[in-house]
């Protein structure tokens, strides 16, 4: 039975009384805006005193958040733990763990890869991108995957999945997921509810990406990184394993094109350029991270595609935001994240929704959505792209409406689910399960004009807004989905990074391919009403 004990860290009453200048946080917050930076929460560490932090509404403090690749750091955290109790060394060789998967004809790679190339991102495989995770081969699509260059021969190729096959190798010798692993380790000393991740349909989790945490569950992770694994007076993580992750196990220098990325890589930790230090670091800005000049870490989580731009931001006022503690509070009125602009204003009611009400809309199941493996779904493609369960293929829509909002019940694959939408301006929040995973639906809707109804669904514990834009004409339905962040911008971030990091995984057909998706992805759909 879990020993599991929540509590909260300590607050400083203003940020000067711990040492944070408010006046270069509202600096930091008005470069973030002035860029464009979607920022959904920041914290600012001395010790394990919180001397700041905000929440961009609908963001909010007991809400979770998609970690994407930091989820690599708690993985990397996990092995930490196996190799202190000797059930692992970072010379074990994967094949050794899975021996069913040892070729006839000696694969001299195969046998030389081990954890230590796994978790510094020097294996060697070179695992497609647009490989199928609901197909539950994750194991062997990693071996069947082909090699790029030997492992540890000096090459750095940022692979999602070395760090999946540390999760699989830990189950193997540990048999226990490795969420139930780190719930006594790590989760119950730093007080972390345990956290959701994503897994195969094995239960093994995906390892490097996946985990939702709190702002605050990540700043005790990075808080006790930064402290050599103490947290609360106590040795949590091992100090030996804190100094080999966070050091440069590999040279990432010839491999990147932004500073950041080109400061060396750690044992799934980057070191940074902005500040002497590093950071757990995921994709669209979740970072955790430690300037090792100072007892300061800083956590912020967002919905940023350019993240050497939110990084950029970060280091024209961090350190520099930090003070002699116990300073004169300035200025006088905390900053703050503004909410995000998600809630649509009120506008005059169709006559259309008696006509409406009640009635069933069946979609048309996009073949060619589906085909590519992101049928129509009320996530957006940032929240499903790297999931084996991709939810979709949208359909039996029912809305009823009342004075203040609407409700839109629909259904996907075994799920359905309702949510409330506001339509005076304010938003409604409800549970929605989607891809099996929990998420709280901030919602909100407008006519356009009599025949054109817009609705924003943004699931809170993820990155971006999905917008779904109805056009009524008779009993005739279409469904024009877009999202904010945009497919499109999404999408040509992501083909940029992967060209940077891992060319050989979009040769031209891939590539083509990839940058065509959002035409696909958010073309419209087309419905109509039938008879219950």
């Amino acid at each position: 039975m879990s020993n599991y004990n929540q509590f909260s860290l300590e607050r400083a009453d203003y940020p000067e009384q711990a040492g944070v200048s408010s006046r270069e946080i509202a600096e930091l917050i008005k470069d973030f805006a002035d860029n464009g930076v979607e920022v959904h929460s920041l914290m600012i560490l001395r010790g394990e005193k919180v001397a700041y932090e905000t929440w961009a509404a609908p963001y909010a403090p007991d809400i979770p958040h998609m970690m994407y690749s930091v989820s690599k750091s708690f993985t990397s955290t996990a092995i930490g733990f196996a190799i202190n109790e000797g059930l692992l060394t970072l010379d074990t060789k994967l094949i050794d763990i899975f021996p069913e998967f040892r070729p006839e004809k000696t694969d001299e790679n195969l046998e030389k890869l081990n954890i230590h190339h796994l978790l510094s991102m020097q294996s060697g495989k070179s695992v497609s991108l647009m490989a199928n995770k609901g197909k539950n081969k994750w194991i062997e699509d990693y071996f069947d995957a082909p090699w790029k260059f030997t492992p540890g021969d000096g090459h750095w190729e940022y692979i999602s999945e070395n760090q999946y096959m540390l999760c699989a190798a830990l189950v193997r010798v540990t048999g226990m997921s490795v969420t139930e692993f780190l719930t006594p380790r790590l989760f119950e000393p730093l007080g972390i509810e345990v956290p959701f991740w994503e897994h195969d349909k094995n239960g093994v989790e995906a390892g490097g990406w996946g985990l939702f945490l709190k702002t605050e569950d990540l700043a005790k992770f990075t808080c006790c990184y930064h402290q050599k694994g103490m947290f609360r007076g106590k040795q949590v993580i091992p100090a030996e394993w804190v100094e080999l992750a966070t050091k440069s196990q590999a040279d990432n220098s010839p491999f990147n094109n932004n500073a950041d990325g080109q400061c060396g890589y750690g044992y799934c930790f980057w070191r940074c350029a902005g500040v002497e230090g590093y950071r757990a670091d995921g994709m669209f800005s979740q970072y955790g991270i430690v300037d090792e000049n100072s007892d300061a870490s800083f956590i912020i989580t967002a919905g940023a595609i350019e993240t050497q731009k939110t990084r950029d931001c970060i280091w024209r006022h961090f350190p520099k935001c930090l003070i002699e503690p116990n300073s004169e509070p300035t200025p006088r009125n905390l900053p703050q994240l503004a909410p995000l602009d998600d809630v649509l204003e009120a506008t005059p009611r169709s006559p259309l929704e008696s006509w409406i009400e009640g009635r069933r809309i069946e979609m048309q199941n996009n073949i060619v959505l589906a085909k590519a493996g992101f049928p129509l779904s009320m996530l957006p493609l940032p929240v499903v792209y790297m999931s084996g369960d991709r939810a979709g293929n949208l359909n039996n829509l029912v809305f009823h409406f009342d004075k203040n909002s609407c409700s839109l019940t629909w259904e996907e694959g075994k799920e359905k689910n309702t949510i409330y939408c506001g339509m005076d301006g304010k938003l409604r929040y409800a549970p929605m399960t989607l891809a099996g995973i929990r998420f709280t639906a901030a919602a909100s809707a407008a006519w356009v004009d009599k025949n054109h109804l817009t609705v924003h669904v943004r699931p809170v514990e993820a990155v971006c807004m999905r917008i779904l834009d109805f056009i009524f004409e008779e009993d005739k339905v279409t469904l024009i989905p877009t999202s904010k962040m945009s497919s499109k911008e999404m999408l040509e971030n992501v083909t940029d990074t992967v060209l940077a990091t891992m060319p050989s995984l979009l040769h031209r057909p891939g590539e083509a391919a990839f940058k065509t998706l959002p035409q696909i992805v958010d073309a419209p759909n087309k419905g109509k009403f039938v008879e219950s």
